[in-house]
C-alpha cells in the first residue's frame, strides 16, 4: 500500500483500491475542514490591501509554500474569505496521498482541480491552467513548491501570468507567533487567540519587457 500511495495517481488508482481511497480521502479531508473552521473561530484576521483586488477581474495569488495552512485558516468559507469571489482553479499533485487535500480544496470552494506537478504532467497541467485563467478563473500558486528549496521563487508563476495576461497578487501573512511543522518548508499554523495580518499586495502585470527583472521584486513583496 505504501508503494501505491507513492506512485499511483488519483485518476488511475486500481479499481479494488478505490473504496479505500474514498474512505481515506473524504475521512481525512472532512476532518481537516472541521479543523480549519474551528481554528478560524479562535483567531482574529485583519486584512489590508483588499482594494487591490478591484483593479482586475481575476488574479494569480502567490504565497510561499509554508503559509498554506495559515491561508486556509484565514479563508474558512463558512465564516469569511479575504480573496475575491471569482471561480478558482488550482494545480495539484496527482499522487493519491494528496486525496484529502483535494477533498479539502473542494470544500474550500475551489471549483476546478488540475492534476499535475513537476514530473507529473506538469506542462500539460500548466497549459490547462492558463486556459482557465484566460476564461476568468483565479488561482493560487506556491512559487517555491512543491519540493523547495523554501523561499526560492521558480519562474513558473511568471510564465503563467505572461501567457494568460492575468496579474500576480502577492500575499503575506504576519503574526506574533506561528506554530511550525518540522517539514522542508516549516509549514506555519495560526495559534488560537492570536491575530493574523493578511497583506494583499498590488497586482503585478508580467510582460516580455519586465519578465527577467520582476523576479527579485516579487520575492521582496512576498517576504
Amino acid at each position: 500500500m505504501g508503494s501505491t500511495l507513492s506512485h499511483n495517481r488519483v485518476d488511475d488508482i486500481p479499481f479494488l483500491l478505490r473504496p479505500l481511497l474514498l474512505i481515506f480521502g473524504y475521512g481525512m479531508g472532512i476532518l481537516l475542514f472541521l479543523y480549519i473552521i474551528l481554528s478560524r473561530l479562535t483567531i482574529k484576521v485583519n486584512v489590508t490591501g483588499k482594494e487591490n483586488l478591484d483593479l482586475h477581474p481575476n488574479h494569480i495569488y502567490c504565497l510561499w509554500h509554508c503559509y498554506d495552512p495559515v491561508a486556509f485558516q484565514c479563508s474558512a468559507p463558512s465564516i469569511s474569505n479575504f480573496l475575491d469571489r471569482n471561480s478558482f482553479a488550482m494545480m495539484q499533485h496527482p499522487a493519491i496521498y494528496m486525496k484529502p487535500i483535494h477533498v479539502l480544496l473542494r470544500m474550500m470552494r475551489i471549483n476546478k482541480l488540475v492534476m499535475g506537478s513537476t514530473g507529473n504532467d506538469g506542462r500539460k497541467a500548466a497549459d490547462q491552467l492558463v486556459k482557465l485563467l484566460r476564461e476568468g478563473y483565479s488561482t493560487i500558486i506556491n512559487p517555491d513548491g512543491p519540493y523547495g528549496p523554501p523561499f526560492e521563487l521558480k519562474k513558473g508563476v511568471l510564465h503563467l501570468s505572461l501567457q494568460s495576461n492575468v496579474p500576480i497578487v502577492p500575499l503575506k501573512f504576519k503574526s506574533s507567533k506561528f506554530l511550525e511543522m518540522n517539514s522542508w518548508d516549516r509549514k506555519k499554523f495560526a495559534l488560537p487567540f492570536r491575530k493574523v495580518e493578511v497583506v494583499i499586495g498590488k497586482p503585478i502585470q508580467i510582460s516580455e519587457s519586465n519578465f527577467e527583472k520582476i523576479q527579485e521584486d516579487l520575492i521582496l513583496r512576498l517576504s
